[in-house]
C-alpha cells in the first residue's frame, strides 16, 4: 500500500506493518506528506488487532531519515510536520504496539528523534546518528535533548547536542542506543524477523510488559511497583493467559485473542 503523494509506502507482512520513508532523493526528510502517511500507518496499527508490531525504515542506503525538511520549512514553516501525535505524527505518541526502527543509512536530527520514539533499533554497518539542530539555529525539541540523554550517558548526549556531531553504528550499539548492527542489506529482514518473533506473543502481554518498560524510565520505584500490580493481574486474568497454559501443556502453538 502506498499513500496519495507515494513518499510512504506501507506493506503487510503476517501482522507486521513495514513503512518506509521514501524521499531516497531527499534524504527520506520530513514533510507534510511523509508526516500524514506515517501517522495515518501508525492509526491503522494501533486500531487493528492483527497488526502486532511496526518497522519504520527509510528508502535507499543513504538515510534512514535526515529530519525536517528545511525547504518546506523555509515556504511554510513547521505546522505540516507536526501533529497532535508530534513531529511526523510519532514523537509525542504513546503506541500500544512494538515500533521497531530499521536504520538503513543516516539519522540525524528529526530522523534520530523518530528512532528515539520506537522501541528497537537495527542499524545498518554504516549507519550514522545526530542531532545537528544547533549547526542551524534551531533545537532538537521533538525529543532529541530529551530522549537521548535516558538512552545514553549525559555526557556523550551533551557532546552530540552541543557539538551538532555524529557517532557511527558500532559506537552507539556499544552505549545501548541500538539493539543490533547488521550488513545494509539485512537491515530490514532483521527487524522484520525480530517484529515476527514479537508478534508471535500474546499481544495483551506484550503490550502490558511495553507499557510497564516505558513508564519504569519515568516513574518512581514506589510508583512502578503499583503500576506493576495494577497491570499485570490483568495480563494474568486473561483469557491469552490461560490459552497460554493450556497450548503449553498440551504441546500446541496458542491461539491469541489478545484479551
Amino acid at each position: 500500500m502506498t499513500d496519495p503523494s507515494g513518499e510512504t509506502v506501507q506493506e503487510r507482512h503476517d501482522g507486521v506493518i513495514v513503512v518506509t520513508i521514501n524521499r531516497p532523493d531527499a534524504r527520506n526528510a520530513i514533510n507534510t506528506a511523509v508526516t500524514r502517511g506515517l501517522e495515518a500507518a501508525l492509526d491503522e496499527a494501533e486500531t487493528d488487532e492483527t497488526v502486532r508490531a511496526v518497522v519504520i525504515t527509510g528508502a535507499g542506503e543513504r538515510a534512514f531519515c535526515s529530519g525536517m525538511d528545511l525547504k518546506e520549512f523555509v515556504t511554510n514553516g513547521a505546522r505540516g510536520v507536526f501533529t497532535v501525535n508530534g513531529f511526523a505524527g510519532i514523537t509525542g505518541r504513546h503506541h500500544p504496539k512494538p515500533i521497531i526502527a530499521a536504520v538503513n543509512g543516516a539519522a540525524f536530527a528529526g530522523g534520530l528523534e523518530i528512532m528515539l520514539a520506537c522501541d528497537l533499533v537495527i542499524a545498518a554497518e554504516h549507519a550514522s546518528f545526530g542531532i545537528p539542530e544547533v549547526k542551524r539555529g534551531l533545537v532538537a525539541g521533538a525529543g532529541g535533548v530529551i530522549r537521548l540523554p535516558r538512552r545514553i550517558p549525559l555526557a556523550v548526549a551533551l557532546e552530540l547536542g552541543l557539538t551538532g556531531g555524529s557517532i557511527g553504528a558500532e559506537r552507539a550499539h556499544a552505549l545501548g542506543l541500538v539493539n543490533r548492527v547488521v550488513p545494509a542489506a539485512e537491515v530490514v529482514p532483521v527487524a522484520l524477523a525480530l517484529a515476527r518473533e514479537i508478534a508471535a506473543n500474546a499481544p495483551l502481554a506484550v503490550a502490558i510488559t511495553k507499557q510497564l518498560m516505558v513508564d519504569a524510565v519515568w516513574l518512581t520505584e514506589e510508583q512502578a511497583w503499583a503500576r506493576n500490580r495494577e497491570l499485570t493481574v490483568v495480563a494474568n486474568r486473561s483469557e491469552d493467559a490461560l490459552e497460554g497454559a493450556r497450548a503449553f501443556a498440551e504441546k500446541r502453538t496458542p491461539v491469541w485473542k489478545g484479551r
